[in-house]
């Protein structure tokens, strides 16, 4: 029998990434891209070694719970990790591991293909094209709100919410950001720091959302904080659906508090509000922030290849931090994948300890 560990994979995988286990691993994968119902997972889980989801996996205290003793490490395909309860892993001994950073330039970009879609009110333009419905340039027609020398106010200032103010600049854009800590200077790049969030929001021609969710930013956009935003401002949310109360953000749209929003993440999704489908002024995508063709493969195989049997790994399970913090930090791993080569994986995480290096900072507070 072979003696690579098994890794249970939930969803279908980019042919690379599938490639890349089959070589390594023995993986058992979803070729049919089946949404698994989590409570089966236990049971599925039998006999492997580590389990790899998705976002769509919810891996709650009752699921980790009842994972075989086997199961010695969850590395998810992405970057968040809000579906799965930390603590519960970590009272199990279980190695939690994500991929920070390989999606801040494509998560910067959707952000910034949203705030212009919904400033120039492309998905109407778009429609009146597509349905064969535009006449003739009027010069009152899709009039839009210019972005070029305005304001944007950036909730998270982390690795995204930095991408979003480099390409903000490129269209003479003030940017302001809260956050929990100020960014050094040559970080800052000219921003102006607010460190409470009411405080920025006046200062808000377009509000982009990059927190993480966590209880204290649960409906962080609600009717109080939209009421503090200049009239006809523009929001767009490319972090997570709940960040959003959902209620509040129509009511602003529906009366023309807010001139527009964009959004490519939905609380409940994918069923999302239903209002928003009869809403012209709202842009709404799905969730585009992903490598596409050529861009999966280094997506893979670059955070692979740091890995050698003798790598000093950060993914002890005593190591693991509290709930509040990113699972296992910025170290490598194949799409999260944070297990060595077999068997140096049976033993280095009790072994070796994490190089000295900066503290990660703390998710942005809610005021």
């Amino acid at each position: 029998m072979s003696d690579k560990p098994v890794v249970f994979v939930t969803r279908k995988l980019p042919p690379d990434v599938e490639a890349r286990l089959l070589r390594d691993y023995r993986p058992v994968l979803n070729p049919d891209d089946a949404l698994y119902d989590p409570a089966t997972l236990p049971d599925r889980c039998r006999g492997a070694d580590a389990l790899l989801p998705c976002t769509t996996d919810r891996l709650t205290a009752d699921v980790i719970g009842a994972m075989p003793a086997t199961i010695r490490a969850i590395a998810t395909f992405s970057v968040g990790y809000d579906h799965i309860d930390l603590p519960a892993a970590k009272a199990r001994g279980i190695v939690v591991t994500n991929t920070p950073d390989v999606l801040t330039a494509a998560t910067a970009d959707c952000a910034m293909l949203l705030l212009l879609a919904a400033a120039r009110g492309a998905y109407t333009a778009e429609k009146l094209v597509r349905e064969d419905r535009w006449r003739a340039w009027a010069p009152t027609g899709q009039i839009g709100v210019q972005v070029t020398g305005k304001r944007l106010g950036i909730f998270g200032m982390g690795r995204i919410g930095q991408a979003v103010a480099q390409r903000a600049r490129g269209f003479d854009m003030t940017v302001h950001y809260s956050d929990v800590s100020r960014l050094p200077p040559h970080l800052e790049q000219g921003a102006v720091f607010h460190a409470a969030p009411e405080s920025m929001l006046p200062h808000c021609d377009f509000l982009s959302l990059h927190c993480p969710l966590t209880p204290q930013t649960h409906h962080f956009l609600d009717d109080r904080r939209i009421a503090r935003l200049p009239d006809g401002a523009v929001v767009v949310n490319t972090a997570r659906g709940p960040i959003v109360d959902d209620a509040a953000l129509i009511r602003a749209l529906t009366s023309g508090k807010l001139v527009a929003a964009g959004l490519d993440v939905y609380e409940g999704e994918p069923r999302i509000d239903p209002r928003y489908r009869d809403l012209p002024n709202v842009t709404l995508f799905r969730t585009l922030a992903a490598p596409r063709r050529r861009p999966a493969t280094p997506w893979a195989s670059r955070r692979w290849t740091t890995w050698t049997p003798s790598s000093p790994v950060a993914n002890r399970p005593t190591a693991l931090p509290d709930a509040a913090h990113p699972t296992a930090g910025d170290a490598p791993g194949l799409v999260g994948l944070l297990i060595p080569p077999w068997p140096a994986w049976h033993g280095a995480a009790l072994r070796h300890r994490r190089p000295r290096r900066r503290a990660r900072r703390t998710p942005p507070r809610c005021g």
